[in-house]
């Protein structure tokens, strides 16, 4: 049904009344310190990417002109894919612009409208926005149940273009590891292929911050394809699939959303090289967030906040994303807001990011951050939780 003014004012309305109407901040007031970026390394204004960008700016210009088929793929885009392949110990790399467009891309490429797709159940926007566009059957699990998912793979009719299980590697709003190897076994026994998008875990987990399947001893014959972005660890701009020789061909030949949109800029290419060298050679960014981390959720224990708000991951492993359930909106609003006025800029996550009744505190750690300041906002937030 088409909507005219009046339903667009309503619909708002509506929004507003149910606290889940949403707005946008205009940078950063002065002295309020940032725990919900996902910009867990620190890298986003580290001086060597900074001047990675600006020397390519200055050389290449601000934008690429074209899609990377026409003219927009140039020798920053090139190096970086070739160094993105090794560090992820597959054969090839291809860069997307955004994470969404690798993520519709990849899905959208490889399966049909017969194809049999399981996917986790809180996984990403663009993961499952990218199953509905295929039009194929959804089968969704619960979430982190390999269990599950294996019985869907076993009672799922696939006579297209075969069958699919997809799952973040790590989940942005809850932090916890997906079940990768129960996953690739089951992926693996139905003849299925995983699909792992590790935006949250490149550059962060892992001996040496590869992600999800380092940690987990993962080879790339396990996980077939591979996703990351550069917004989140690597502190810049993009996404990127990684898999087989054949694949990334195959993605350059059909993902729509590679071939129909103009090409990342270079400097950004540039930077993001920048912030590969810098994660690898300065492994204490990745320690340090992750005892930050570890430090958080000790903190919270330590001054008696309810386990219950914090939950325990799988896997053992705790990332830099750490939520604090708090059920309603309306609740975690007014956290929140407490939480800004004491000085710690603390989004509140709200359906339908989140289901329903699991609004949240999101609080994400930083290698920027010190200790003292983590062990003030597990003050406050606690003082503010017990009100």
């Amino acid at each position: 049904m088409q909507r005219d003014a009046a339903a667009l004012k309503a619909a708002l309305a509506d929004l507003e009344q149910r606290n889940l109407r949403r707005t946008r901040r205009v940078g950063l007031s002065p002295g309020l310190l940032n725990f919900c970026s996902n910009d867990y390394l620190g890298l986003s204004t580290h001086p060597e990417v900074v001047r990675a960008f600006a020397e390519a700016a200055s050389t290449y210009g601000v934008g690429s002109g074209a899609s990377h088929l026409v003219t927009g793929h140039g020798v920053e885009h090139e190096a970086l894919e070739l160094e993105l392949a090794a560090f992820t110990g597959r054969e090839k790399a291809l860069v997307f612009s955004t994470g969404y467009m690798a993520n519709m891309g990849v899905i959208g490429s490889l399966a049909d409208q017969k194809a049999v797709l399981i996917s986790d159940k809180l996984n990403h926007a663009s993961l499952i926005d990218g199953c509905r566009l295929t039009g194929a059957q959804i089968h969704r699990y619960r979430h982190g149940d390999a269990e599950h998912a294996k019985a869907l793979l076993a009672s799922a009719e696939a006579d297209g273009e075969g069958r699919f299980v997809i799952t973040d590697g790590v989940f942005s709003m809850d932090g916890d590891l997906a079940p990768l190897p129960a996953l690739a076994r089951a992926a693996r026994d139905a003849g299925a292929w995983l699909i792992v998008d590790d935006a949250h875990a490149l550059g962060v987990i892992g001996a040496s911050g590869r992600g999800s399947c380092e940690h987990f001893g993962l080879s790339p014959a396990d996980v077939p394809v591979l996703i990351g972005t550069f917004g989140k660890a690597f502190g810049t701009f993009g996404a990127f699939v990684a898999g087989d020789a054949d694949l990334i061909d195959f993605l350059i030949q059909k993902a729509r959303t590679y071939i129909y949109t103009t090409a990342l800029p270079p400097a950004v290419a540039a930077a993001t090289r920048a912030s590969l060298r810098v994660s690898q050679r300065e492994s204490w960014r990745r320690e340090k967030v992750l005892a930050l981390a570890q430090r958080f959720r000790a903190g919270l224990e330590s001054r008696g906040v309810d386990s219950a708000l914090v939950p325990v991951f799988r896997g053992g492993t705790v990332t830099p994303i750490q939520p604090v359930i708090l059920g309603g909106a309306a609740r975690a609003l007014a956290v929140s807001r407490a939480l800004e006025a004491r000085g710690f800029l603390v989004m509140a996550i709200r359906p339908p990011t989140v289901p329903p009744g699991t609004a949240r505190l999101r609080v994400t750690l930083s290698a920027a951050h010190e200790e003292s300041q983590v062990d003030a906002l597990t003050a406050a937030l606690s003082q503010e939780l017990a009100a």
